[in-house]
């Protein structure tokens, strides 16, 4: 009995290894909101790192994290820089390229929980009914992280984050336009 719960065991290890081998050098993660707002509206949020405590889900993981910003808090060149605790994590995102008010790149540079370096780009397509906000990020993905991949499913951990900080940013730009529209 105890031969075949190890060969199970070990079959179960090769499965998850051959599957991890056969996954892309490259991770992805996108979602999309379509939120009532203009374009300008929304990338004033998006490209000012001291609004991203008004709608990025990260800045909500850890209350006491420490923020740093080196020079200035927008536009190509500007690093926020952040030491957290296990779930908001320690890194510094920088803005690497700015196309106003239609996308914004930032670098991502953790160093813990786990180090890695990704790329976040926020596009905003005109729409029916406001602007379409995509939040992509694409990134390395080595061998052990394609081994966690088999067992966790990347894509709903971050999107599920993406989808809670489109939900922060659709209320933060769509409800003062109401209350500006009333009066």
């Amino acid at each position: 009995m105890l031969t075949y719960i190890v060969i199970a065991v070990l079959a179960f290890v090769a499965g998850v290894l051959i599957v991890a081998a056969r996954k892309p050098d490259i991770f992805e993660v996108s979602r999309s909101a379509t939120i009532r707002a203009t374009p300008e509206r929304i990338f004033a949020l998006l490209a000012d790192f001291q609004e991203w405590g008004v709608w990025s889900p990260y800045e909500k993981k850890d209350p006491a994290m420490k923020r740093s910003f080196k020079g200035a808090t927008s536009g190509v060149g500007a690093v926020y820089a952040f030491d957290g605790n296990k779930q908001a994590g320690t890194g510094e995102l920088a803005i690497v390229e700015v196309q106003a008010p239609v996308k914004l790149a930032v670098t991502l540079d953790m160093t813990k929980p786990m180090a890695c370096h990704n790329l976040i780009t926020f596009t905003l397509t005109p729409a029916e009914g406001g602007t379409l906000v995509t939040w992509h990020m694409q990134g390395a993905c080595p061998f052990i992280g394609k081994v966690m991949g088999t067992i966790f499913n990347m894509d709903r951990m971050v999107g599920g984050d993406f989808e809670k900080g489109l939900a922060a940013l659709k209320q933060a730009t769509e409800r003062p336009q109401l209350v500006a529209a009333a009066a």
